[in-house]
């Protein structure tokens, strides 16, 4: 009686499983680059500028002191958040290409 699975030799099996493992390297030394990777986006046309790093945290935020208005503090808030905000869809943009170059666009929960 053979193992595995019907109709699947054992040789097919292992190097499927050696693809697979390859991959799941791959992707981690991608995860580990891109979260060193650092994207900035801005907003208002550049008076506010956010860097957030691949793990999806601000690491650095710019304000021009000529944005900074005592008497419209909505609209820097408004500005930051915007800017902060592409700058994270950018970062996932970013991660989303380089594992599908990894997957081959593969469906792979968790990515």
């Amino acid at each position: 009686m053979r193992r595995g699975y019907p109709g699947m030799g054992g040789q097919n099996m292992n190097q499927m499983m050696k693809q697979m493992q390859k991959m799941q390297k791959q992707m981690e030394e991608t995860q580990a680059k891109l979260e060193a990777e650092e994207i900035t986006a801005q907003a208002g046309g550049g008076v506010v500028e956010a860097t957030v790093n691949g793990k999806r945290e601000l690491v650095h935020l710019v304000i021009d002191p000529d944005a900074v208005d005592p008497d419209d503090v909505d609209m820097l808030q408004d500005l930051i958040i915007a800017a902060v905000n592409e700058a994270m869809r950018e970062a996932e943009q970013k991660a989303e290409r380089e594992m599908k170059k990894v997957t081959g666009g593969l469906n792979i929960p968790g990515l």
